[in-house]
């Protein structure tokens, strides 16, 4: 069995070293295999290695997803950032295309192995010990999702608990029949689960999960959203994001609930502001920055990631640990933030506010535009017990005058009428867009 630790850096300025060293590696092995980043290293003179990690943020170039996009299109099928011989590669993962094309990304059995070693550490930092059982509730498809998370778990020794291509009440069952201890989904998915076994009459007091670890949406560090997890499980919530692109990231923080570590052992990570790229101050709001160390197959330098993150204090926790902190999670995408009316709204806020709520079973938030100004309005459909429509009301255009200072319309829709996801849920939904 492989074992986990915390961060090998037990120092800020270890932390540095060990992240330069690492890049300059990686650098070695980019060029002159790797068209995509030879290129680009050439262009901005870093095609020797660098000196410190100040002059890669000055002189290296933003990685976008458009970008790399664009590169697949002029190269088909796979692009030209790939550092070894085709034949090399053994895995393909696509992104979801929710904000665009899908990106292809292939990777190595060792650049496979390097994003395995990260859901150790995660697995390591939510409390996850050999004997606990792992329930996998989503489909495997093309995109990354947990399928690491997957192999991490055979890795790390526990019993992996397959949970694709069955109904949700089926998986409640499985997850009670085989006694699962974790399990691992959306925090969409583990609210649509809860809300089967309300449906179903089956009391999720006789499963044993004790921690669900939850990814692939904001909703694990939003408050409302992770105690009502919590309240319908009675389990911890322990939050995890990354990407399909460059990996898995980040884990909660042991001592603070809501707040995401990056592996920096394994990432380099800015958070900057959007208009001026300048970093941000510790407490303020900027895009999430990532290059990638381990991953040299598929490498990402100084990649544009598109969420937007607060930067947390840079003291270490109480272990010592250093590990950047996030808080609050994943707050919201560069492309999902609107300007309703001078005030810019995130879905996470909005979902903070539906779920603080009793009575609201989902949602759908739309946002379309009226005479060059963009408006906003919820669809609620609230819980089959729910009574006072009237008071439901009542209470979310409070809540949401309280967040926002803004009234927002809410329609009442019919119990059961709005689509459920078993991933990624779409409840922001851009009808501007749409329509466009």
């Amino acid at each position: 069995m492989t074992t986990t630790t915390l961060s090998p850096f037990p120092t800020r300025v270890q932390v540095e070293v060990g992240q330069l060293s690492q890049l300059n590696r990686l650098i070695d092995e980019i060029v002159p295999n790797n068209a995509f980043y030879t290129a680009k290293l050439k262009t901005c003179g870093l095609e020797g290695g660098v000196g410190s990690l100040q002059e890669f943020f000055e002189k290296m170039p933003f990685t976008t997803k458009a970008e790399l996009i664009q590169d697949q299109e002029d190269h088909p099928h796979y692009g030209t950032n790939l550092t070894y011989p085709p034949e090399k590669y053994v895995r393909l993962c696509r992104t979801s295309g929710s904000t665009g094309a899908p990106l292809r990304c292939l990777d190595t059995r060792e650049s496979w192995e390097w994003m395995v070693d990260n859901w150790c550490r995660v697995f390591s930092e939510a409390g996850i010990r050999p004997g606990d059982r792992v329930f996998f509730a989503f489909s495997f498809g093309p995109f990354l999702g947990f399928w690491t998370a997957w192999d991490a778990a055979a890795k790390n020794g526990y019993l992996c608990l397959p949970g694709g291509g069955v109904s949700s009440y089926a998986r409640i069952l499985a997850i009670i029949e085989n006694e699962a201890t974790v399990l691992c989904c959306t925090p969409t998915y583990a609210l649509r689960l809860a809300e089967v076994a309300r449906e179903e009459d089956v009391d999720l007091s006789q499963a044993k999960i004790h921690t669900l670890i939850v990814a692939g949406e904001p909703g694990g560090s939003v408050p409302a959203t992770r105690a009502r997890i919590e309240k319908a499980w009675g389990a911890r919530v322990f939050d995890h994001h990354g990407m399909t692109e460059i990996g898995p990231v980040s884990y909660e923080c042991p001592d603070r609930a809501g707040t995401l570590r990056v592996i920096e052992s394994s990432y380099i990570a800015e958070v900057l502001d959007r208009e001026t790229h300048q970093a941000v101050a510790p407490g303020e709001r900027g895009e999430l920055v990532l290059t990638s160390l381990g991953r040299a197959a598929l490498p990402l330098l100084r990649y544009r990631t598109g969420d937007i993150v607060e930067l947390g204090p840079k003291e270490p926790d109480s272990r010592g640990c250093h590990d950047l902190a996030l808080i609050g999670g994943i707050i919201g995408r560069t492309d999902d933030m609107v300007p309703i009316r001078g005030v810019n709204v995130s879905p996470s806020v909005v979902e903070n506010v539906m779920h603080s709520v009793s009575g609201v079973a989902d949602y759908r938030a739309e946002i379309s535009e009226e005479r060059g100004l963009l408006v906003m309005k919820i669809k609620v459909e609230p819980t089959p017990d729910c009574e006072d429509i009237e008071h439901l009301v009542g209470g979310l255009q409070k809540e949401f005058h309280h967040t926002f200072s803004l009234r927002i319309p809410i329609d009442v829709v019919e119990p059961g009428s709005l689509p459920r996801f078993e991933m990624k849920h779409k409840r922001w939904v851009r009808l501007d867009k749409e329509a466009s």
